[in-house]
Formats: C-alpha cells, sequence, structure tokens
C-alpha cells in the first residue's frame, strides 16, 4: 500500500519489551530514493531523550490501526547502537557501523532497493560479504538526507519552477519513494501532483532544487492529487498515461531503481 510519508509521522515504535520512542523523521537514500532508516525521538526516561536510528530491517508486521512499528529489537539493544547525528547526512562509514552492530547484510552495491531483493526483511539473515560499492567508499560519501529537510526543496521543470516538495508516497512495504508530492500554490490555487523521483534528472543538494524533464504547462495540466484520497492504480495509472511513461508496476519484481544523479555538497 501506498502512504504519506507525513502520516507516519508520531507512529511508535516498539521494541519487544517496551517503548522505544515517536518517529521524527526518516532519513532517504538520495541514490535510490528508498527510506533507510526511521529518525525514533525516544522519552526521557529511555536514552535521556535521544534520536536513534532504526532500520525497516528490524521490522515485524506494522500495527496500522493503532499507529506503531514494533521492531524486534530490544530497548537495551537499540540504547546501545552506534550514536549518529541524524541533522547532518548520514555516511556509509556511519552505515556500516549500524550494519555491523544489528548484523544486517549491507543493501548498496546492488540495482535492488534492498540489496538481494524487493523487502528490507531479506537483509536481517545470516551476514554475508558485502556486495561492491560502486562508488567512493570514505566517510565523506554520504547517501541519506533528512526527509524533513528535502521538503521545501524546489522543483525546477525544463522551462520554469513548478513548486515546492511537500511530501513524499511510500510504498509501505519495500519503503521505496514512490512519488513527490509537489505543491504548486505558488502559481495554481491549492494543487498538489505527482512526480515520480524516477522522472527527476538530478539534484542540487546546494540549491536545494529537484530537476525534471518536465514543462511547467505538462505539469500544470496533469492529475491533480488530493491528500485526503488515497493512491490507487486508479490514479497511478492515469498519472502515468498522462505523462507517457512506462509503469513501474508492468514487472512483479519493479525492476531495479535508477540512479538519480546529484550534485554532491558535503553537509
Amino acid at each position: 500500500m501506498l502512504r504519506s510519508l507525513k502520516d507516519l509521522e508520531g507512529y511508535n515504535v516498539k521494541a519487544t519489551d517496551g517503548e522505544v520512542g515517536k518517529v521524527v523523521d526518516f532519513l532517504l537514500d538520495d541514490e535510490r530514493w528508498v527510506i533507510r532508516y526511521l529518525v525514533v525521538q525516544t522519552g526521557r526516561v529511555f536514552l535521556g531523550g535521544a534520536r536513534v536510528l532504526v532500520s525497516p530491517i528490524s521490522f515485524q508486521p506494522p500495527q496500522w490501526a493503532d499507529h506503531t512499528f514494533p521492531v524486534n529489537l530490544t530497548m537495551e539493544r537499540v540504547k546501545n547502537s552506534p550514536s549518529v547525528d541524524t541533522d547532518k547526512p548520514v555516511s556509509r562509514q556511519h552505515e556500516r557501523d549500524l550494519s555491523g552492530y544489528y548484523g544486517y547484510q549491507s543493501y548498496w552495491g546492488s540495482m535492488q532497493p534492498w540489496g538481494i531483493g524487493m523487502q528490507p526483511a531479506m537483509l536481517a539473515g545470516p551476514v554475508v560479504p558485502s556486495l561492491p560499492h560502486a562508488g567512493d567508499d570514505t566517510p565523506e560519501d554520504v547517501h541519506l538526507r533528512s526527509a524533513r529537510e528535502v521538503r521545501g526543496y524546489h522543483v525546477q521543470g525544463t522551462d520554469d519552477s513548478i513548486g515546492h516538495i511537500a511530501d513524499f508516497v511510500v510504498d509501505d512495504e519495500s519503503w521505496v519513494v514512490r512519488y513527490l508530492v509537489v505543491d504548486t500554490r505558488n502559481w495554481w490555487f491549492g494543487k498538489h501532483v505527482l512526480i515520480a523521483p524516477q522522472w527527476a534528472t538530478g539534484v542540487n543538494w546546494a540549491e536545494r532544487q529537484v530537476h525534471v524533464d518536465m514543462s511547467r504547462d505538462a505539469i500544470k495540466a496533469g492529475p491533480a492529487w488530493n491528500a485526503n484520497d488515497p493512491v490507487n492504480r486508479g490514479y497511478e495509472a492515469r498519472l502515468y498515461d498522462y505523462h507517457g511513461r512506462p509503469v513501474y508496476w508492468a514487472d512483479a519484481n519493479d525492476g531495479p531503481l535508477p540512479v538519480v544523479r546529484a550534485d554532491r555538497h558535503p553537509g
């Protein structure tokens, strides 16, 4: 099912022996457009109110009605996890520390969202040698960005600015970002549109811009989206048909996710 990322903020994260805290942010993979970690604000008693990272790899079936993400970790296990400054982009080295601590296989170096497949739980098994990483693998090799920070980035079309990112729509099983929710109210009162991140041609982190190969008028005339309505397959079909793009669900496994080129600037 597809869900708004904003709607998932405030969800409780529950360990096997107690409450860990509430979701306050998400860390977005800026290469594959996949949510890699939940940023969880712990309570004052637990960890003194610190923030910790929790991976969907550790998830048990979510309790959607109760707004709860149960994880197969103890509170002590989470408490002793490697510290990470969630206010800054997270490097691959930090991810290695987290993966090593929890005993997770690494996902990077593969064309699939989660290394060997589409589901994060597939990486919770016995650790195997990591797949080779195609790029630089130094502590400065940052790949994770705060979803809250990316909200507000301007979306630049081929001829003009279109609007700004207001939210993300994600698949609640694979945690792949299926759509950027673009607020166009600066030009068209009250209208929100969806754009698949694979339609982006690049991201300029220094200028806080996402570039897409679509004109402003093409976006303006496209199907509008109401945040109160679920994103169903009927709407998706109309959206892809309007923009003349191949649908991602044509392949049962969704296929590999393309890399979005980014102008990387530390921090």
